[in-house]
């Protein structure tokens, strides 16, 4: 009797670190994609599977920064801001540039400009938590308006087009019939993925978010975690803005981006991380950023109202919550 006690236990406590760790929402996303195909013949279309993929992969990998943010028990709200702002900037520095330099020089500069502009932001982000000790919900919100504010102003409250074909082969183009942003937010995120997993850098961001205190006294620096976090995140935002340009040959400082936060956070409360911090796997998260993906392009074969796809998400990210605590208890 004991031994069948023993063994029962093992399997909840398997289960759960199955829940966790990201399975719901693979779970979710399989049944999910099941009743889609069902119910929609356009759905099964490899063509609409990989516009799914692609139309995600901008978000999403804004998405894996938000994870190690949340799992350190921050947040951040001005990513969608940063995304335009990044964006902003690399196409300002391209304008900027003599018409005789070359193509590959003009990306290069542009493709720099966008990674610093992110990780300033990001780490103007983490300055104003790990040093200033702001909430992080107070600062990012801060930072959410004057990132959009300066996109805004540096491009007249306009749109930014470049004719540089280097944008398009690196964002608009595809390897192995998937289109490159898809195969950049798989890598980031298997990369990311171990590296929170397995580092000492990424359980002692699991570390801080679980209880600063005790991190603390366990040796762990939680500022200079938090600080990575941010910046991590600022980076990524800038290296998504320069695969969405490549997508459109354009960016608009007012659109782009926006609600990225929303997006983001959705994704990874989705992939079963805890908005108090402590717990997330970017695994999760993946699979958070491709149901909502497959939420909106189902809602859009179904022919469902716009002004109501929102609430449908919303209902989404709520039960996803409450399946997941159910799980755990």
């Amino acid at each position: 009797m004991k031994a069948e006690t023993g063994r029962l236990a093992t399997l909840c406590r398997s289960v759960s670190r199955i829940f966790s760790g990201g399975g719901a929402a693979w779970a979710a996303l399989l049944v999910l994609s099941l009743v889609c195909a069902i119910s929609s013949a356009p759905f099964r279309n490899p063509q609409n599977l990989l516009n799914i993929v692609r139309q995600v992969s901008y978000s999403g990998i804004v998405a894996l920064g938000m994870t190690w943010v949340i799992a350190a028990g921050g947040i951040d709200l001005s990513v969608g801001s940063l995304f335009a702002l990044s964006g902003v900037v690399a196409l300002l520095v391209e304008h900027a540039l003599p018409p005789e330099s070359s193509t590959a020089a003009t990306f290069a500069a542009a493709a720099a400009a966008a990674l610093l502009a992110g990780f300033c932001g990001g780490a103007l982000n983490g300055a104003l938590v790990a040093v200033g000790r702001l909430p992080p919900f107070i600062a990012t919100l801060g930072t959410y308006s004057i990132f959009r504010s300066l996109a805004l102003y540096l491009a007249d409250s306009g749109t930014l087009s470049t004719s540089n074909p280097l944008f398009g082969a690196v964002g608009g183009a595809s390897a192995l019939g998937v289109p490159v942003p898809a195969w950049a937010l798989l890598g980031l995120a298997a990369l990311l993925d171990c590296a929170l997993a397995l580092t000492p850098l990424g359980r002692h961001v699991l570390a801080v978010g679980a209880s600063e205190r005790v991190a603390r006294f366990s040796g762990i620096r939680p500022g200079s975690v938090r600080f990575f976090g941010y910046a991590l995140t600022g980076v990524l935002c800038a290296f998504s803005a320069l695969l969405f340009i490549g997508r459109l040959d354009s960016i608009s400082s007012s659109n782009a981006g926006l609600l990225y936060e929303l997006d983001a956070i959705a994704a990874v409360v989705i992939g079963g991380a805890a908005m108090s911090g402590g717990s997330g796997t970017l695994r999760g998260t993946l699979a958070g950023v491709l149901v909502l993906g497959v939420v909106t392009n189902i809602l859009d074969l179904w022919g469902v109202n716009v002004s109501l796809q929102g609430c449908v998400k919303g209902l989404v990210i709520l039960l996803s919550v409450l399946v997941r605590r159910k799980a755990a208890n």
